[in-house]
Protein backbone atom coordinates (compact mmCIF):
# COMPACT_ATOMS: atom_id res chain seq x y z
CA UNK A 1 0.00 0.00 0.00
CA UNK A 2 1.27 3.31 -0.91
CA UNK A 3 2.20 6.18 1.35
CA UNK A 4 -0.95 8.06 -0.57
CA UNK A 5 -3.21 5.53 -0.72
CA UNK A 6 -6.09 6.60 2.54
CA UNK A 7 -6.35 3.38 4.08
CA UNK A 8 -2.78 3.71 5.45
CA UNK A 9 -4.68 5.32 8.37
CA UNK A 10 -6.95 2.56 9.19
CA UNK A 11 -6.19 0.46 11.51
CA UNK A 12 -7.62 -2.76 9.46
CA UNK A 13 -4.93 -2.04 7.02
CA UNK A 14 -1.98 -1.59 9.35
CA UNK A 15 1.21 -4.48 7.83
CA UNK A 16 0.14 -6.91 11.15
CA UNK A 17 -3.37 -6.67 10.45
CA UNK A 18 -3.44 -7.77 6.66
CA UNK A 19 -0.88 -10.07 7.28
CA UNK A 20 -3.56 -11.93 9.86
CA UNK A 21 -6.28 -11.08 7.76
CA UNK A 22 -5.13 -13.06 4.92
CA UNK A 23 -6.97 -15.80 5.85
CA UNK A 24 -10.29 -14.47 5.15
CA UNK A 25 -8.81 -13.23 1.38
CA UNK A 26 -7.36 -16.96 1.12
CA UNK A 27 -11.23 -18.49 1.75
CA UNK A 28 -12.40 -15.68 -0.90
CA UNK A 29 -9.76 -17.42 -2.84
CA UNK A 30 -10.67 -20.67 -2.83
CA UNK A 31 -14.50 -20.44 -3.23
CA UNK A 32 -13.47 -17.83 -6.54
CA UNK A 33 -11.71 -20.31 -7.68
CA UNK A 34 -14.83 -22.76 -7.77
CA UNK A 35 -17.11 -20.81 -8.77
CA UNK A 36 -15.25 -19.13 -11.59
CA UNK A 37 -15.00 -15.71 -10.38
CA UNK A 38 -12.78 -13.45 -8.22
CA UNK A 39 -12.62 -12.77 -4.68
CA UNK A 40 -14.25 -9.76 -4.99
CA UNK A 41 -16.99 -11.03 -7.02
CA UNK A 42 -17.37 -13.38 -4.24
CA UNK A 43 -17.71 -10.87 -1.64
CA UNK A 44 -20.24 -8.66 -3.69
CA UNK A 45 -22.05 -12.15 -4.22
CA UNK A 46 -22.12 -12.50 -1.02
CA UNK A 47 -23.19 -9.12 0.07
CA UNK A 48 -26.24 -9.43 -2.23
CA UNK A 49 -27.68 -12.09 -0.62
CA UNK A 50 -27.70 -11.47 2.99
CA UNK A 51 -31.05 -9.23 2.93
CA UNK A 52 -33.05 -7.29 -0.13
CA UNK A 53 -32.08 -3.67 1.39
CA UNK A 54 -28.34 -4.40 1.71
CA UNK A 55 -27.07 -2.65 -1.61
CA UNK A 56 -23.09 -3.05 -1.94
CA UNK A 57 -21.21 0.25 -3.37
CA UNK A 58 -18.09 -0.80 -4.28
CA UNK A 59 -15.78 2.52 -5.71
CA UNK A 60 -13.25 1.69 -8.33
CA UNK A 61 -11.72 3.94 -11.17
CA UNK A 62 -10.87 1.26 -13.28
CA UNK A 63 -13.13 -0.55 -16.00
CA UNK A 64 -12.02 -3.56 -15.66
CA UNK A 65 -12.58 -3.79 -12.02
CA UNK A 66 -16.30 -1.75 -13.03
CA UNK A 67 -16.86 -5.00 -15.11
CA UNK A 68 -15.61 -7.49 -12.69
CA UNK A 69 -17.76 -5.99 -9.84
CA UNK A 70 -20.76 -5.92 -12.37
CA UNK A 71 -20.34 -9.57 -12.80
CA UNK A 72 -21.00 -10.50 -8.87
CA UNK A 73 -24.75 -9.95 -9.76
CA UNK A 74 -24.24 -12.93 -11.89
CA UNK A 75 -22.46 -15.08 -9.72
CA UNK A 76 -24.87 -17.94 -7.67
CA UNK A 77 -24.00 -18.92 -4.65
CA UNK A 78 -25.43 -22.03 -3.59
CA UNK A 79 -26.64 -22.61 -0.01
CA UNK A 80 -23.55 -24.83 0.56
CA UNK A 81 -21.61 -21.86 -0.74
CA UNK A 82 -23.12 -19.75 1.89
CA UNK A 83 -22.99 -21.67 4.67
CA UNK A 84 -19.37 -22.50 3.83
CA UNK A 85 -18.06 -19.04 4.27
CA UNK A 86 -20.36 -18.71 7.14
CA UNK A 87 -18.87 -21.80 8.76
CA UNK A 88 -15.11 -20.84 7.81
CA UNK A 89 -15.05 -17.11 8.52
CA UNK A 90 -16.58 -17.15 11.93
CA UNK A 91 -13.30 -19.17 12.76
CA UNK A 92 -11.01 -16.36 11.93
CA UNK A 93 -10.34 -13.84 14.06
CA UNK A 94 -10.45 -10.20 12.14
CA UNK A 95 -7.40 -7.95 13.13
CA UNK A 96 -8.00 -3.79 13.93
CA UNK A 97 -11.29 -1.60 13.89
CA UNK A 98 -12.13 -0.80 10.44
CA UNK A 99 -11.92 2.48 10.98
CA UNK A 100 -9.81 5.34 12.76
CA UNK A 101 -11.08 6.15 16.22
CA UNK A 102 -11.66 9.49 15.20
CA UNK A 103 -14.09 8.70 12.97
CA UNK A 104 -15.60 5.64 14.91
CA UNK A 105 -15.77 8.84 17.47
CA UNK A 106 -18.29 10.52 15.11
CA UNK A 107 -20.09 7.88 13.33
CA UNK A 108 -23.36 5.55 14.63
CA UNK A 109 -21.79 2.09 15.58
Amino acid sequence: MGSTDFRAAFPRFTEEARNANLALADLLHQIARRKNGTPAQIALAWLLTQKPWIVPIPGTTKIHRLEENIGSASLELTLADLNEIYTAASKIPIQGERLPESILRMSYR
